[in-house]
């Protein structure tokens, strides 16, 4: 086992943080009541996969539905315990007593922020799915792949730059 040295502190949530957090629960708690209120009105054969057009190309049963919140509430709670223990995510510094509240902050934030975007992310394709099914035919937004493709490019890059601006030395 690794021996970790660093600072052992707790992080104090600003209202950013407490925003973040909020918006996850509720999107989570929305997702199980609207999944929960539509399932007996849909279809048993849904579509569960679209193409880049937001055209159905994989059906499956509407069981498939209950995947989507439960994968989201599994990966929202496990973000939520790591972001705990901020002392052991990876850093691409050493971290002091001197650094440790600032880099813990940052990293905590990170994982606030991606754990959110992606309870977000997860809301958005069970609406979908639900609202193709009930037959609305609506098209899949031609914003949404572009945008998970732009913040999985844009958010690292910017993660690093903000690391390196709290990191100088």
């Amino acid at each position: 086992m690794m021996s970790n040295d660093r600072p052992r502190i707790k992080v104090p949530l600003e209202s950013f943080d407490v925003v973040l957090e909020l918006i996850s629960i509720t999107l989570i708690i929305l997702m199980w009541v609207y999944l929960i209120v539509e399932y007996q009105e849909l279809p048993e054969t849904i579509a569960s996969h679209f193409n880049a057009k937001g055209e159905a190309d994989g059906y499956s049963s509407k069981n498939y539905l209950w995947f989507l919140p439960i994968i989201s509430t599994v990966m929202y709670v496990s973000l939520f315990m790591i972001n705990k223990f901020p002392h052991t995510h990876n850093y691409m510094v050493n971290i002091t007593e001197e650094n440790a509240l600032k880099n813990y902050r940052f990293s905590t934030r990170i994982v606030r922020v991606v754990n959110t975007l992606t309870v977000i992310m997860f809301a958005y394709i069970i609406y979908y799915i639900v609202q193709n099914a009930k037959e609305h035919d609506m098209q899949f937004s031609s914003w949404f792949v572009p945008s998970v493709i732009s913040f999985s490019i844009l958010l690292p890059i910017g993660i690093y730059l903000y690391y390196k601006k709290i990191n100088k030395s």
